[in-house]
């Protein structure tokens, strides 16, 4: 079992949490560890049935147990209505913390659930990251099947069709199924789309030129799968005080890298080198994401591009700095390659920390706020230090 970096505070913490991610990031496995007093599975058909029927069963349960205890509940999501149970129960002084999986945002919302203002914490938990994985880490081998756990540490075989089911049964059916997705052809189209467009900037009108979904419908899938905490929303950077033009497009990155090569077919053979720049891109951006949620940084990530096609593929705003970040698989760096950055540093009158990172192994400095970093060097000396 490898250390989960949110695990000490979910383990510590006086209060009640709601521990969102996408399935099989490894929720159930953290949530067993704490080692609970209960667990309601509501994957469980049988006991998802009960709960439907009787949501204020759970009350009665909870008023049998004569200690204070941790109480878990898996999946929530499928029975919005316990979290109005649990609302009511700790405002009648119930002695119990709760400890409450979710993958779909989209149907605690549809559901009118109480999401507990100020008695719950939220928490997000992600596939595994660089930190965790630490001496197991591979980049190619993440940048091709991705790191989900009961992916990453699979047999190779094992892992292809773990990825293969993912993409089939959870993104195809399951989700579909929650949204009452009537036009089943479109949905099945645009999850080839959305893999294909993970980490460009989007362009919905050419968009739903080439897959031939209306625009409106794309927009509202891609919602969907944002809800459900499939993919990542990245906005243009907006800069505050400046008269010349940027692109306001977003773009949307796949919360798992194996997951979206899956729905294209590349998960079992070698990446090309225009596809490892690509996923090499996005990966910094997850890790980042990752690192965000894990320590409760609630840091924004951007991107930047202006009229005239000079890009920035991540900008970070930490409340105390500003970075801007150019991600390159390759194991050289040039002054060429800050040409993005410098482009960037004159729409914002804030000081800018400019940083190529890259697959190489040194550090290098281009001018006093420009350094070219080694990705391993990028993530455990640099992210940890930001305020």
């Amino acid at each position: 079992m490898l250390d989960r970096m949110i695990f000490p505070r979910l383990q510590h913490s006086p209060k009640s949490v709601l521990l969102l991610g996408p399935r099989q990031v490894g929720k159930s496995t953290l949530m067993r560890l704490l080692r609970p007093h209960k667990i309601v599975n509501l994957m469980d058909e049988s006991l998802y049935l009960t709960y439907v029927k009787d949501p204020s069963r759970l009350q009665r349960e909870l008023a049998a147990v004569p200690k204070p205890a941790l109480m878990a509940i898996d999946e929530i999501q499928r029975v919005p209505a316990l979290l109005n149970v649990i609302q009511a129960s700790l405002d009648n002084g119930c002695p119990h913390r709760f400890l409450l999986t979710g993958s779909s945002a989209r149907t605690l919302k549809r559901g009118h659930a109480n999401l507990l203002p100020g008695r719950i914490l939220i928490e997000h938990l992600d596939p595994l990251s660089f930190w965790e994985l630490g001496g197991r880490f591979e980049l190619d081998k993440a940048l091709r099947i991705g790191t989900l756990p009961g992916v990453y540490l699979e047999e190779e075989a094992t892992a292809a069709g773990l990825l293969d089911s993912y993409g089939q049964t959870y993104l195809r059916e399951e989700i579909q199924a929650e949204a009452f997705t009537r036009n089943l052809g479109s949905y099945a189209r645009f999850l080839d789309v959305a893999a294909e467009a993970s980490g460009q900037w989007i362009n919905y009108s050419k968009l739903s030129s080439d897959s031939e979904i209306p625009k409106e419908t794309l927009r509202r899938f891609y919602t969907l799968l944002e809800d459900t905490l499939v993919v990542h929303r990245v906005p243009a950077f907006r800069p505050r005080r400046s008269n010349r033009r940027v692109s306001q497009r977003e773009r949307f990155v796949l919360f798992d890298l194996g997951v979206r090569n899956a729905l294209l077919g590349i998960h079992r053979s070698p990446l090309s080198p225009m596809e490892k720049g690509s996923l090499f891109e996005q990966w910094i951006f997850l890790q980042i994401m990752a690192f965000t949620h894990a320590q409760k940084k609630g840091w924004r990530v951007s991107s930047f591009r202006t009229d005239t096609g000079a890009e920035v593929d991540w900008i970070l705003e930490t409340g105390s700095a500003l970075l801007a970040i150019e991600c390159k698989y390759g194991k050289n760096v040039s002054g060429h390659d800050f040409n993005g950055l410098r482009a960037f540093e004159s729409f914002t009158s804030r000081p800018v920390k400019q940083y190529v990172v890259y697959a190489g192994s040194t550090a290098q400095k281009f001018s006093r706020s420009a350094y070219a970093l080694p990705y391993a060097e990028f993530l455990q000396r640099i992210l940890p230090a930001l305020k």
